[in-house]
């Protein structure tokens, strides 16, 4: 069954990791409550500058701050516009939408959704 898939990355500093973690968590719970079958958010591990394009150039990643990749799965398209209206719509979320409550610049974040044409388990 091929599934949808919205994507993102953004950086974030790395002194704000732990409140990054703690966003990341109380957004998978709501997006899961509201029909993704599945969150994933990804620290930078092994990730490096590219000479022509790379993760932290996207970002324009600056000194002491990470790399994060995303990406939620939902079972189709129709199914990821449902949850995200409803997700805009949930109050739990309220304090999300300043911009300026964020740990991380969302001016340099990017994202966009997918359609699977792989799926392997």
């Amino acid at each position: 069954m091929a599934h949808y898939v919205d994507g993102y990355v953004v950086a974030v500093p790395k002194k704000n990791k732990a409140a990054y973690v703690r966003m990341a968590r109380k957004c998978a719970r709501i997006w899961r409550e509201h029909g993704a079958l599945e969150v994933r958010e990804c620290w930078a591990d092994d990730v490096k500058t590219g000479k022509v394009t790379s993760f932290p150039q996207a970002v324009k990643l600056k000194s002491g701050e990470a790399v994060v990749f995303s990406w939620i799965v939902y079972p189709t398209k129709a199914a990821r516009d449902r949850c995200n209206k409803k997700v805009m719509k949930d109050p739990r979320l309220a304090d999300m939408m300043d911009p300026k409550s964020l740990p991380f610049d969302g001016k340099r974040m990017f994202w966009g959704g997918f359609r699977t044409i792989v799926e392997a388990h």
